[in-house]
């Protein structure tokens, strides 16, 4: 479905991504761990089109879409749930929701995508009307995830969503993270731990100083002690 081949990022002189390949397949739930600024948030907004890289290409469905404006991207399926949420703190949960259905694809869905972000979230149901400022951080982190879902997205970008979150609420939202996945969309997530979403995961990727370290269709795999020590908090 998607497939990043040899993608090269850089931030002026600093290259933050070297030579990164990957794949995710369809209806799949893909994992990518590393530590903290090693270039995870990047590899997902070079896939997103938020940061064009250097070399490389990004294809989805067999259409290579790097240079493509983000507006683009997102009409064809793909959509990214930043980690800061960049939420509209003043709107309603609903209004927010519904900002999501902006792009052409998706505005004839809205009433069946806003069903089934209420279906999958019941609790934002219930909190329709509030604003988005008067949330806690999961309730927070579950709108942004379901607005991404209102575009239409046959493809989520999620970066980092248990970051901040108590341990019972990051459970619940990667509960829901795999449940959007056996709904048939594929999803490729980034985390600097793993833990839950690490058995969930169908297949995970290791990324230390913006390269790809290790692949396998098991955290169990990785034989480097000191890696899943330092980087992974796997004791």
């Amino acid at each position: 479905m998607l497939e990043v081949k040899n993608i090269n990022t850089f931030y002026g002189e600093f290259q933050a991504l070297f030579n990164v390949s990957l794949k995710v397949e369809e209806g799949s739930l893909f994992a990518i761990f590393g530590p903290n600024g090693h270039g995870k948030s990047t590899l997902l907004k070079t896939i997103c089109g938020l940061i064009q890289p250097k070399s490389g290409v990004v294809t989805f469905n067999g259409e290579a879409i790097t240079g493509h404006d983000t507006k683009d991207i997102v009409e064809m399926g793909i959509t990214y749930i930043a980690e800061d949420r960049h939420l509209f703190p003043e709107m309603t949960v609903l209004e927010n929701l519904k900002l999501g259905a902006y792009n052409v694809n998706a505005r004839g869905d809205e009433k069946k995508n806003l069903g089934y972000v209420f279906e999958l979230f019941p609790k934002l149901k219930l909190l329709r009307n509030k604003t988005a400022l008067t949330l806690s951080g999961g309730e927070a982190r579950m709108l942004a995830i379901g607005r991404g879902l209102m575009s239409n997205a046959k493809f989520l970008a999620v970066d980092e969503p248990s970051l901040g979150l108590a341990p019972n609420l990051r459970s619940e939202v990667f509960e829901k993270i795999n449940e959007i996945k056996e709904s048939g969309k594929s999803v490729l997530i980034v985390e600097q731990s793993t833990g839950k979403i690490a058995d969930m995961a169908d297949y995970i990727y290791l990324l230390e100083d913006g390269r790809i370290v290790h692949e396998s269709a098991s955290i169990d795999d990785i034989t480097d002690e000191n890696f899943k020590k330092v980087f992974l908090g796997i004791t």
